[in-house]
Parts: structure tokens; sequence; C-alpha cells
């Protein structure tokens, strides 16, 4: 057999790698150990979050899956952080963990150009430092011109639960037992990661009115530019919130030694930014008490997850019986039944310096990497990664620049320089914080910043690029309407102004410079013109009049970026032949080999004097060639 493309693994990263590579009209195979664990929701049943939702918009706005996917799969909905400003925004959503991958799994028999075959792949094939296809468990040999690894946490993969470790995938499936030797033979430094979940606990024995009702938003969102609602606003699953208790405290403190990190089980490194109840317990010890959510997983009449409730923030490696005391110490679940334990996995992950920008590897010619295996953690985040790889596969078998998105760009640009240039010692989560340009990567613009370039590389149809456009020109009319129209000092216009409450005005001012106003909006602004143009454009023009300052400034920081990111280094610098760098900078620009400027001044140990000298040796570098 022989495919153009071969993505290993079906989950978030595989799904939209395979499609993007299929879409763009690559004979493309998508290799799985369980077909019916394609685009599976292992750990939390949700889409979104901080800086996570701006990932899946951007997934959206560049031609992929995710977003329209969610859409369908909406349990409930909310925008975040609206109190706060436009730019740490976010859209989360419940997703039903049983239409989710049923809706991605017929998007994918549904596609052209793509075959899902169900084994594994335990081999690469690699020939003069370029790989030319697989080899499944049963010894097939698969060739082809490019292979993309999203592989999640089956490399090598390990339960855990107290003393008790057990190979095997999030359900007990097997994992990959050779692919991670041949990648260390190839040359690849592996790291040893760990993630966890929590319970599942039967939602018919929850007390519910020991719990404070999270309900979804009464105004409908959508994480697609599609805009296609496939929820009730009015009929959303409730979630509940609940808090750790006292007796929980003791309980786990009593028995730390018998989780598997404690009791010196574990050889991977978990998530900062997602601990396990006990890491929360031992490192802020000085909390009474930490929030926990009862999430819905699904709201079918029937099948596994109809009466399953996640327990979000309740994830450890504790034995089940010491589980059960801990559950049932709960407000709320005092006689609540556990469904399915709670367990840490560990796994093998490459080190994502050994990548390029284009998610392919150094190593190895045309072979991609995307997920988990990069280091990652999160369904969004690995998403990303897939579309991007897909993507790059495709471009560079059609002779193309690969697709690099910059840190001004998108919150995916970001996640990736970050694992490139930096590296990763714990399981690398998008956060806002992350973002010096957070201001430019908001929820609303998602399109705005990336739609150009999904129809550019051929995953955005014509027609949806015109609705862009078209979106565009009512944007810019917009501005003009409200610099064209003036309002004057009446006694009219006075009398609403100090109902708002806002100053009252002393001479004329155009529509335009009243939207500066923190305490105007655009809905105030109906009051004086008629605005014939939707949410969408009102919202935009809205937030870049009312943060224009702001938004100039971080544009004018973008720009002095841009200027290293376009100075370029030569691949064949010898940085050993550069005098008077310190040596840590020495050593980790050859080990990283940065493409410019930009990224070699955000590498850990290269500092200012180090970009300096470089910037000399670059110029006398360039006179001499």
């Amino acid at each position: 057999m022989n495919y153009e493309i071969i993505v290993v693994g079906g989950g978030h990263a595989g799904c939209e790698a395979a499609l993007a590579a299929a879409r763009k009209n690559h004979k493309t195979l998508l290799v799985t150990g369980n077909i019916q664990n394609i685009a599976d929701m292992p750990c939390n049943p949700s889409i979104g979050g901080p800086a996570k939702g701006i990932i899946v918009r951007e997934i959206d706005a560049l031609g992929g899956e995710m977003g329209k996917n969610a859409d369908k799969a909406t349990l409930q909905i909310k925008l975040l952080n609206t109190k706060k400003g436009p730019a740490v925004q976010a859209l989360r959503a419940q997703a039903d963990k049983v239409i989710y991958p049923q809706e991605m799994l017929k998007t994918l028999q549904n596609t052209k150009n793509l075959t899902i075959l169900e084994s594994m792949v335990e081999h690469l094939i690699v020939e003069d430092e370029k790989v030319k296809g697989v080899i499944l468990e049963d010894e097939t040999k698969i060739t082809s011109q490019a292979v993309i690894l999203t592989t999640g946490t089956y490399l090598k993969g390990m339960i855990l639960v107290g003393d008790q470790k057990k190979s095997g995938g999030p359900h007990g499936e097997k994992p990959s037992k050779y692919l991670s030797e041949d990648l260390e033979k190839l040359g690849f430094h592996l790291l040893r990661l760990k993630t966890g979940t929590p319970q599942r606990i039967d939602k018919n024995t929850i007390d519910y009115s020991k719990t404070t009702i999270e309900q979804g938003d009464k105004e409908p969102h959508t994480f697609s530019f599609e805009r296609i609602k496939y929820y009730d606003v009015n009929n959303q699953i409730d979630c509940h919130l609940i808090y750790t208790t006292e007796e929980t405290h003791r309980i786990i403190k009593e028995n730390l030694e018998k989780s598997s990190m404690y009791g010196g089980h574990v050889e991977g490194v978990g998530p900062r930014y997602c601990p396990s109840i006990e890491d929360k317990v031992v490192r802020f010890a000085d909390k009474e008490r930490h929030q926990l959510f009862l999430e819905p997983e699904s709201k079918e009449e029937s099948g596994e997850y109809s009466n399953t409730i996640y327990l979000q923030g309740f994830s450890t490696s504790m034995p089940y019986d010491i589980q059960e005391k801990m559950v049932h110490s709960l407000p709320g679940l005092e006689k609540a039944k556990i469904l399915k334990y709670a367990y840490a996995i560990e796994y093998d992950a490459i080190d994502a310096k050994d990548l390029k920008q284009s998610l392919e590897t150094k190593i190895i010619e045309n072979l991609y990497t995307a997920g988990q295996i990069n280091g990652t953690s999160g369904y969004e985040e690995a998403a990303g990664q897939g579309l991007i790889a897909g993507i790059n596969a495709s471009l560079k078998l059609e002779n193309k620049d690969p697709l690099i998105l910059k840190r001004n760009e998108a919150y995916i640009g970001v996640l990736i320089d970050d694992l490139i240039t930096k590296g990763i010692k714990d399981p690398y989560r998008m956060l806002t914080s992350r973002a010096e340009y957070r201001l430019l990567l908001r929820n609303d613009n998602a399109d705005i910043r990336l739609r150009k370039y999904g129809h550019q590389v051929g995953l955005v149809s014509e027609e949806d690029y015109q609705k862009y456009t078209k979106k565009l020109e009512n944007i810019e009319s917009l501005y003009k309407l409200l610099q064209k129209n003036k309002i004057t000092p009446t006694k009219e216009v006075n009398d609403y102004l100090e109902i708002i409450p806002t100053a009252q005005l002393k001479d004329g001012i155009t529509l335009y410079d009243l939207l500066k106003r923190p305490e105007i909006n655009m809905h105030i602004i109906e009051h004086f013109i008629e605005i014939p143009y939707d949410y969408e454009v009102k919202e935009q023009v809205e937030i870049n009049i009312r943060y224009e300052g702001y938004i100039k400034k971080a544009l004018h920081e973008a720009e002095k970026m841009l200027a290293l990111e376009n100075k370029k280094i030569p691949k064949d610098i010898d940085y050993d032949k550069i005098p008077n760098l310190a040596s840590e900078a020495r050593e980790k620009l050859n080990n990283i080999k940065p493409t410019s400027l930009g990224q070699a001044s955000r590498i850990s140990g290269v500092n200012p004097a180090d970009i300096s000298i470089l910037i000399v040796y670059l110029r006398k570098w360039e006179n001499n060639v």
C-alpha cells in the first residue's frame, strides 16, 4: 500500500492533520488503534477555556474542524472573563462525550482522499534520514512521502493507581511499545511525562441541594465563524460547583504515601497547571479548600456516559479504597457511586526542540509530530498542532513554503514557538499570560487574523472567504459612519448622557470619539444613529476604537519583534566560530539552530549581549558572502 501522507493516531491532533492533508487533495491514511476512540475525550468533557478557546477559534479560521464539531456537541457554553478586557475573554463549552467523537468520525469517513485503518504502528521506515512509511504490528509495510505522528499518551503508556502499574492507554487499550525505541535509535531525545484524570460519578447519587448551580450564558455563542447554533440557549445542561472540606484534606494527608506520585512510583513529570488533588493539598497547604466542578459528560439517554458526571479538579492516583473516602467527604457526594476511578498515566514524548517551526523534525526529513508527543496537554493545543502539521506536510509535498504563524498572529504561533524554542519540562498548557501580544490575539478577531491564511492554503472555501472580505468591508464602512456623524450639546443629548452616566458635552463630538469613553458602548451609540451591520461587525469596531491606544502600542511592539523575525540566520552558521559568545548561549544556539534573530532572542540562556554579538557577526557574514 502507498499513500502520500500517513497520520499515526486518531486523537484531536490526528483528526485535524488527516483532514487538512486530505482536503488539500493528498491521498491520506489515518492509522488508529481503535476507530471507536477517534476524537475521544478521555479526560475533561469540555472544549475551550482561557486562551484554549481562542485556539479553537483560530483552528476554525484556518479551515480546521474542531470548532464546528464542538458546536455540534455543545451541552453548555460560556464566554469567560466578561468582566475583564477582551484580551482575556474566551469561550468554554461542555461537550457531549458521545456526540463529539461520533460527529468527527462521520466527518472523517465522508472526506475524500482519506482512508481510516484500525491497527497499531510499531516502526517507522527510514532511509537516508528520510521517512518512507510505517510498519504495522502485523509487519505490514505501508509507504508514504510523509508521516505525521500524533500518538497522544500511547507511547509506552502506563496506567498508575496507588502502587499498581499497568501497561495501557486511557481506556486500557494496548500502548505503542516499540515506536519510542525507534525514535530513540533515530536520535530523538525522549521525555517521560504524566497526566491524570478524576473520577466519574453516577449523577443519580449526588445531592445537588448542597451544590451551587453553574449555568450557561443566555446569549448564543459558537466557536465556528459559520455561526450555526445546534443547541437550545434556554435549555442548556447545568454544571455544579462544590469545594473540598477539612475531612477531604485530612484523608489525603494521612494517605499521601499511598498515591503513585508520593509513593515514588511515578517517573514522569506531571502538568504544573493541572495538578492532582493531593499535589494541590501539599503545594497549597495554606488553602482551606479547593473548588471542584460537577460536569455532565453526555445528554444521550442511553450509552456509556448517559449518567456520568466528571469531577473536575479531583484528579488523583490514590488507591480505589482511598478514593472512595475522598469522594464521600465532599458536599453532596456523601453517598455518591463512583462509576470510574481516577488514575494517572505516564507516556513518552519527544523534546520539541528537535522540531522545526513547521513541526517537521530536524532529525528525519518529512516526519512531523503534533500533540502530546510534543509535550503539550489539552485537546485544543493538540488540534492546533495537528492542523499545522497537516498543512505543512501537504505544502512540502507541493514544493511550497510552510505556514509559520508568528507570535503576534496567533496563539497557535505562540504555542509552537514556545515548544521548539524553549522546550518543556512538564506538559505544556496554553495560558493567556504566555502571549505577549494577547490584546491582538483576541477571541473576536481570529478570523480577521487568520482567514486569509486558511484561504491561501486551500482549506477555506471561496464562499467563506467572500463572507470574510465582506465583513472587512462592513467594518471599514462602520468606522467611516462613526467618524462622519457628529452629535452636538443639545439639551436632549446631554440629558441622555447624564442618565448613562457620562460627562455631558460642551462641544460637538463624533460618534467615533464618543465611543472611546469607557462608559459608552455600541448599544448607546445606536441611540443616536441606526447601524445596519451585524453583531460581529459592531463588536469588532467597538473593541478597536475603545482600546485604540493600547492596540497601537501592541502593534508597535510587534513591529519591533518582526524586524528581528525577518532577520534570518543562515542554516550553515557555525556558532563555535563566533567569538565572545557566552558558552551557554553557544551551546543552546548549536542545539536549537534558530532560523531568525527573533527566535534566537527567545532561547533561554541567550541574553541580549549574545544577540548583539550575533547581529555584528551576521553583518560581517553577509558582507563576505
